[in-house]
């Protein structure tokens, strides 16, 4: 009798939470279908930079648009395009879209333009076909990263992207490849979707003007090839793309004296790639000199071994720098690659996680092993922690050195193709 009861019981709370899932699925499907316009902007890189741009686009036409991104921070951008910061209780989920689009979207708002938060493909789908549903999806670039979840290529990445890709709808890509292209037509076409590919080329110096921040064609390209899809004029999209605002984090190179050193500070965290990693490095060419030691610190985080250990071998193989600090989770994994690496263990810093760590430790430990009176120390690897977090902060709390000019640039931009960023690096605005 009492197993009867039990069986009874467990039936009953089942059933209802089949129901109630049903009927917050219903909801917001239909709060979903009261959007007129609902864009899905996937990628390795540009993602949040694209997403604002779209919106900023939309609302310039006169479609009352929000928009969210997950860049530096998770932000829902009303449509006054006024950021919004998300906070959450715990753990990031995608399923998060649900109570975005319940609390945040007002029943005026026709448009919705999201970033794409997921990395596993799975979840990846899911994200789209059961939280957006778009009718216009974006692959920003296709980029070696998370090799992990998403593939060891760039076809297995592309086809992992590809699962934002909507039904029925179009997908819109400023990646150039035409192997890769290939793969997002043929997938864009099983979903019985067409590709469009943005054209870099058309966007002209004239409209890359009129932007107050640095940006890349690439990114322009899609907001114009979208344009193009919606009947929103050219004039207008470029306007409104220009009028939207970055990212709220940047990579920034700051410049201050700590402990009678002068200390460059490159915080580059957000980039987590090999060919930016060295392209950006390389730039710092300006910042060095003979009386400069150069540290390279690397950031590491809990769900990102595999990067922990490819960073190690960038900094050993391409940027050998004069002295490489582990910070976060994998100290003692990282440290051993570099060793392994050939890198001079005399000149390794280990900086071990510890709940009281505090980012003005982390700087003396730094500095102190530094023989030089200016001391430049770059940031890599992941931006998503509580060291990086307190670095950055810390940095931005002392006051500026005008040794150099301090320059900052749109932090998630698409790093390609070189002579752009360079372009950043020289004519950056001020911090």
């Amino acid at each position: 009798m009492v197993e009867a009861i039990s069986y009874i019981v467990s039936l009953f709370l089942v059933a209802t939470l089949v129901y109630r899932w049903q009927a917050e699925s219903s909801r917001h499907q239909q709060q979903l279908e009261e959007l007129d316009i609902r864009i899905h902007v996937n990628g390795i890189r540009g993602k949040s930079t694209v997403t604002r741009m779209i919106a900023g686009m939309l609302r310039e036409a006169g479609i009352n648009t929000a928009a969210k991104t997950t860049g530096t921070a998770a932000v829902f951008i009303d449509s006054g395009g006024v950021d919004v910061p998300l906070r959450r209780r715990g753990a990031p989920t995608i399923l998060e879209q649900i109570d975005l689009i319940r609390e945040k979207i007002e029943p005026r708002c026709k448009a919705l333009v999201t970033e794409c938060m997921a990395i596993r493909p799975n979840l990846q789908e899911v994200s789209e076909t059961r939280l957006v549903d778009s009718q216009i999806g974006v692959i920003t670039n296709i980029r070696i990263d998370h090799q992990d979840v998403m593939g060891e290529t760039l076809p297995e990445i592309a086809r992992s992207l590809l699962n934002t890709c909507p039904r029925y709808g179009v997908l819109v890509a400023s990646e150039q490849d035409p192997q890769l292209l290939e793969i997002l037509k043929i997938g864009a076409e099983q979903r019985n979707s067409r590709l469009i590919v943005a054209q870099p080329e058309l966007v002209t110096e004239k409209d890359m003007a009129r932007f107050d921040y640095d940006t890349f064609r690439e990114n322009v390209a899609v907001g114009l090839a979208i344009a193009s899809v919606l009947g929103i004029s050219r004039d207008t999209a470029i306007r409104g793309m220009a009028n939207s605002s970055p990212d709220p984090g940047a990579l920034t190179i700051r410049n201050t004296v700590i402990n009678d050193k002068l200390v460059t500070w490159a915080n580059f965290f957000a980039v987590n790639d090999r060919e930016s990693a060295i392209f950006l490095f390389d730039m710092l060419a300006k910042y060095r000199t003979a009386d400069t030691t150069t540290v390279v610190i690397l950031n590491n985080r809990l769900d990102r071994e595999l990067r922990a250990l490819l960073f190690a071998d960038i900094a050993v193989f391409d940027l050998a720098p004069d002295r490489i600090a582990a910070e976060g989770h994998y100290v003692k994994a990282v440290t051993d690659r570099l060793i392994t690496d050939g890198y001079p263990p005399d000149q390794i810093i280990n900086i071990e996680t510890k709940q009281d760590h505090q980012a003005r430790e982390t700087i003396s430990a730094l500095l102190s092993e530094a023989p030089t009176p200016h001391v430049l120390l770059v940031g890599f690897a992941n931006v998503h922690t509580r060291q990086a977090e307190g670095l950055a902060e810390f940095f931005d709390t002392l006051p500026q050195s005008a040794a150099f000019d301090s320059v900052c640039i749109d932090t998630d931009s698409d790093l390609d193709p070189p002579e752009a960023l360079e372009r950043q690096l020289r004519d950056a605005p001020h911090c």
